[in-house]
């Protein structure tokens, strides 16, 4: 069952999908957060948020404010993910849901890292991917200067060639015109936005306080980040906290594993079964 809704937080409306699987009670089975890529929305989760409730998980995929079918935050585009991260758990307590898994790419892999990291609100389980631990590899002051003047007729097209360059080369041709022309609708203000949020966000003093078993992801071919500085992080984690962290490498595989991969939601699903054992463990 798919329900979309509206959720009056911080004075502006958000929008949500919250995807059940057929005959379960919503307490019955785990909850799912799926948190999209700068500039984009929760469209990104459209083959896999299905196939994982049919999976036996609740899924929530929510629009960040400005993006996809939610309002603008109401001071304008934000460009924190602290800020984002507090919207988040204001959604969550708006749907009554405590202790989720959250699963996010790229700035969604960065907003993982930091709800993972906030030692009032643990979480059952993470899998942060196309995200590092420390600042994004962007020139922040760069974006700034482009927020001033952001409605060239080619930032449409920048955003269509700069999504296939980051694509792996395993991703069939068709494939990735699809997600690439998808790509294409994103409000280039919020994308700017979105990027300072990607380039100034640092959770590596908080590494040692994770609050949950957590998976680390990375394109072997993501050109937004160095996957060895990805595995290091899983690598500290562990060390800080043995069984807590994995890291996995996947081959082929560019910025956006959960448009790239197929049957992704199978994936993801061994991926949620092994934090959900480790949470025994532990």
């Amino acid at each position: 069952m798919i329900e979309a809704r509206y959720l009056e937080i911080d004075g502006a409306l958000g929008f949500v999908e919250i995807i059940t699987p057929d005959n379960h009670p919503d307490t019955d089975v785990p909850t799912v957060l799926c948190l999209h890529t700068a500039g984009q929305s929760g469209v990104q989760w459209r083959h896999v948020a299905s196939e994982l409730a049919d999976r036996g998980h609740r899924v929530i995929v929510p629009d960040l404010p400005g993006h996809g079918r939610s309002e603008p935050a109401v001071d304008g585009p934000v460009t924190s993910i602290v800020t984002f991260g507090d919207w988040l758990w204001k959604v969550l307590d708006a749907l009554a849901v405590e202790r989720p898994f959250v699963m996010g790419c790229s700035i969604g892999g960065k907003l993982t890292l930091e709800l993972a990291t906030r030692s009032s609100r643990p979480l059952a389980g993470a899998i942060a991917m196309a995200a590092e631990a420390g600042p994004g590899r962007v020139n922040v002051a760069g974006l700034r200067r482009e927020l001033e003047d952001v409605a060239g007729p080619s930032r449409s097209d920048r955003t269509f060639l700069g999504t296939l360059a980051s694509i792996g080369d395993t991703v069939p041709e068709p494939t990735a015109q699809l997600i690439a022309t998808m790509h294409k609708r994103e409000d280039p203000e919020i994308s700017s936005s979105d990027l300072i949020a990607w380039g100034t966000h640092d959770v590596r003093d908080r590494l040692a306080d994770i609050t949950c078993p957590i998976r680390l992801v990375a394109g072997a071919q993501d050109p937004w980040i160095d996957a060895a500085v990805v595995e290091q992080a899983a690598s500290a984690l562990d060390a800080a906290q043995p069984g807590r962290a994995t890291f996995t490498l996947l081959e082929g595989v560019g910025h956006y594993p959960m448009e790239e991969v197929d049957d992704f939601a199978a994936v993801t699903d061994e991926w949620l079964t092994e934090l959900r054992a480790a949470v025994v463990l532990s």
